[in-house]
């Protein structure tokens, strides 16, 4: 039985649980399994191999640009993950730099940094991340939107803070991108997976950053991929690409694919919309958590915990209500797929 009638998409997805766990992984899209399939079914019939679908890489630059109000498709490079994006910056910080960190930070995030080793790492609450920084301050990272209970980060305030000082901002938005209205000029790099609210591919994710601020980057073992003329210089490198695409991976093709048709989805339904849904839906479960005596974690999200009830995950999923165990919380996600019936289930569960 699915449980999407009302939702944005309700002929696009097949849950046969009340999902509540996009933070964790998104649900792909019907048109993602069947552009994914049809493509598959070209590679094993000998007719095309996934690099035939390398023409929509430049497609899927332009369209997580369209997310990130002000940005290029110049600006964007691909990736196959978080962590090693994060790298690029945490390499070419010098020895002694000083970090600032939000405490109970993704760990994808914070252990390029942590684990560098010559690093001084400073790890301070996110209520008080911009107050922090100061003139010693090289670099500011943190999720835009966190994944331990939702809270969003103030990226204005951030950002004049980062300014004043002169350090840069890198932000993560994987929690947050899909769902949440981003701008490009309120960070210097921003790193952002496709598999979460972009309901993408876990293979596939993106770096995006202006010219001014690559030029402190130096790529970390280029792939052919990154090359300015990639096919020309398959076996003579001579240059990278003069643009931020010097950073790129090699593609996982069938993860291009499935992202590609995620971000069509989310641009024909709106990031506008989807945020409008999403807190709606939040809000009806906040308020229902309420009803039942279970204060809700802070701030208004699309995600929301239930402090101190990480031990029912396994309750609820025996109802068929898909939600994740984080930091001693119960964490839900609302996402394009779910709709008010899905709270009223999940709220059930939980009054016991």
């Amino acid at each position: 039985m699915l449980h999407n009638m009302s939702s944005l998409a309700p002929d696009e997805f097949r849950s046969e649980t009340i999902y509540l766990n996009t933070a964790s992984y998104g649900l792909p899209s019907r048109r993602a399994l069947t552009a994914t399939a049809e493509a598959s079914a070209r590679w094993a019939a000998g007719r095309g191999g996934p690099m035939t679908d390398d023409a929509l890489v430049p497609e899927l630059r332009a369209k997580f640009a369209r997310l990130l109000t002000g940005a290029h498709p110049d600006h964007i490079a691909l990736g196959s993950g978080v962590a090693g994006l994060v790298g690029l910056v945490a390499a070419a910080l010098p020895p002694g730099a000083e970090v600032l960190l939000a405490a109970g930070e993704f760990a994808s995030v914070s252990m390029p940094f942590v684990h560098r080793g010559d690093l001084a790492v400073r790890v301070v609450p996110l209520a008080e991340l911009a107050a922090q920084v100061r003139p010693e301050t090289a670099l500011v990272a943190v999720s835009v939107v966190q994944s331990a209970d939702g809270r969003i980060t103030d990226l204005t305030e951030l950002r004049a803070a980062t300014a004043v000082n002169g350090a840069r901002l890198l932000v993560d938005a994987t929690q947050a991108a899909g769902w949440l209205p981003l701008n490009f000029a309120d960070a210097d790099y921003w790193v952002c997976a496709t598999f979460k609210w972009l309901i993408g591919a876990r293979s596939t994710a993106f770096f995006a950053a202006a010219p001014e601020a690559t030029a402190e980057l130096r790529p970390i073992g280029p792939s052919w991929y990154a090359a300015e003329d990639r096919w020309a210089e398959l076996y003579d490198p001579r240059a990278l690409a003069a643009t931020t695409r010097r950073f790129d991976a090699t593609p996982d093709w069938l993860g291009v694919v499935a992202a590609s048709a995620g971000l069509s989805l989310i641009e024909e339904l709106t990031v506008e919309k989807i945020n409008a849904h999403n807190l709606d839906l939040a809000d009806r479960f906040r308020a229902g958590l309420t009803a039942l005596g279970r204060e809700p974690g802070p701030g208004r999200s699309a995600i929301v915990v239930v402090p101190g009830a990480a031990d029912l995950a396994p309750r609820l999923e025996r109802a068929d209500v898909i939600a994740s165990a984080r930091a001693g919380a119960l964490r839900f996600a609302f996402h394009l797929y779910n709709d008010e019936r899905d709270v009223d289930r999940a709220l059930d569960a939980l009054d016991i």
